[in-house]
This record gives structure tokens, sequence and C-alpha cells, in this order.
């Protein structure tokens, strides 16, 4: 194994994942403001599961992303 080239594209996935999920989680909470479903104070609880497949590896993370 490369341990720089599997270093990189480490860091290029993770900022993919990081970016993406960045995105649609705006996206949702404007739709959701807007649709009367959040009033916009609310805090948001959040997971994210990681799997790689061959590996057997899964690994939830999970936390709360306030909006005030």
């Amino acid at each position: 194994m490369n341990e720089d080239t599997f270093n990189l594209e480490v860091r290029k996935f993770l900022k993919k994942v990081g970016v993406s999920s960045q995105r649609e989680l705006e996206r949702a909470v404007r739709e959701g403001i807007a649709a009367g479903q959040l009033s916009g104070a609310e805090r948001l609880a959040v997971t994210i599961t990681l799997e790689v497949g061959g590996l057997g590896l899964r690994h939830t993370f999970a936390d709360t992303i306030a909006l005030e």
C-alpha cells in the first residue's frame, strides 16, 4: 500500500462527503422552513454512517445541529 496515495484518496473522499452533506443539509433545512415544518430555532438530531464494503466496517456518527 502506498501511504501517500491512500491518504490523498481518503482526504478527497471526505472532502466530497463534507461538501455534499453540507449542501443537502442546507437545502433540506431551507425547504423545511419554507414548508412550515421547521421554525428555524430547532436543534436537529443528525446521524451519518460510514460503510466500507469488503472490510465489514460500519461506523455511525451522531450529533445535533442547532439552527439558532
